[in-house]
């Protein structure tokens, strides 16, 4: 197996405390970037803007995105950085946010600095971007030279986000260890990058299923604790770290081909990524047979909320032309399924799609 592998394994500059980004300003002038572009949501805009700083001596200027990581949309606001002759540019949100503001600062040139208001990826760390169409089909990734210049993580913007986020973004960080193992486990020989890849992809699973329930709980109080500081560092840096030491060895296997297969159906769209991911996660296991595995994490999914198959997602009723649909997509040639071991085709993925619905209404039937 002869993969690309370029080690991104962080960002220039990172930091994680309470009242983090209340050093931005610190941080610009560092850089001598007087004049930059802040990117936000809208509905976390809301919640977030208490905690961003006031900036002097730095021009500001504020957009809010449009809902989307698309190259529309890239193109939109790269037009309005070079306008106001932005140095930097400020990503203020999550996922898609920040993949969007990495995609405008590779186009633009400009140096990019992420705050960000959610764990529900590794997207803050990440030197790439997942872009979309504007129906919400996932079209690509690309990775850029450069990596991230900052990324200041306050863990009290975390803990005012919505809970399902969070647990969404441990949904989607639990796939490390399954999707970066799977690569991994085939190599003879391992380099040293490879092996931090793999080392911290078990990390992910092993933090997130000790501590994930204390810092669900932690945020239904409202209180900061160890083990939530703990899942956000998790979702965010560890995550982004398997990826960026393994590269296609440690990014994605079968978990997201399958996400990414789902977004052919508009009937999913509403489905949070890190939730589509989860699920891919176990039809990915039922292709590896491996049905053991998939019982002893069904508790956790099931105390977190994270689906198990098509029914707790809402899709019980799809016809096999959209199953069908799914299964070609997510066996296309360019996608990481193919990174299993085997031959992978879209008979096997339906044939597992299936088999995993079986499966989950034996086992709860057996409860």
């Amino acid at each position: 197996m002869e993969k690309n592998l370029i080690v991104r394994g962080a960002p220039q500059e990172f930091e994680c405390k309470i009242g983090a980004w209340q050093a931005l300003g610190e941080h610009l002038e560092r850089r001598q970037i007087r004049r930059v572009l802040v990117v936000h949501g809208d509905a976390s805009w809301v919640k977030a803007k208490r905690f961003f700083p006031e900036l002097t001596g730095v021009d500001v200027t504020f957009e809010a995105y449009r809902g989307a990581c698309t190259f529309e949309e890239r193109d939109r606001v790269s037009v309005i950085a070079k306008t106001v002759g932005a140095e930097a540019i400020i990503g203020v949100g999550g996922g898609k946010v920040a993949d969007l503001v990495k995609a405008i600062a590779a186009h633009a040139t400009l140096a990019v600095v992420i705050l960000p208001t959610l764990a529900a990826t590794c997207a803050a760390w990440t030197p790439l971007s997942v872009m979309y169409d504007a129906r919400g089909e996932m079209l690509q990734y690309d990775v850029f030279a450069r990596s991230n210049a900052l990324v200041l993580l306050d863990p009290e913007v975390i803990l005012d986000s919505p809970i399902e986020l969070m647990i969404a973004g441990i949904g989607d960080t639990l796939a490390k260890w399954y999707e970066a193992n799977v690569i991994i486990s085939q190599l003879a020989e391992r380099s040293v990058e490879i092996e931090i890849s793999h080392y911290t992809a078990k990390l992910c699973r092993d933090i997130l299923l000790a501590a994930s329930e204390e810092a669900l709980d932690s945020m239904r109080d409202g209180k900061l604790s160890e083990a939530f500081v703990k899942v956000v560092e998790t979702n965010i840096m560890v995550g982004g770290m398997v990826g960026g030491f393994g590269d296609d060895y440690g990014r994605t296997s079968g978990a997201h081909s399958i996400h990414d297969a789902l977004t052919v159906l508009d009937a999913t769209h509403h489905i949070l990524h890190g939730n589509k991911v989860a699920y891919g996660v176990f039809v990915q296991l039922m292709m590896e047979g491996r049905c053991d595995e998939i019982a002893s994490l069904i508790p956790f999914y099931e105390k977190l909320g994270l689906p198990t198959c098509l029914h707790d997602m809402g899709l019980s009723d799809l016809s096999d032309s959209a199953l069908g649909r799914v299964a070609t997509r997510a066996t296309a040639p360019d996608e990481t399924i193919h990174l299993m071991p085997g031959v992978i085709t879209a008979h096997t993925v339906l044939g597992a799609i299936k088999d995993l619905e079986a499966f989950i209404v034996k086992t709860r039937a057996e409860v």
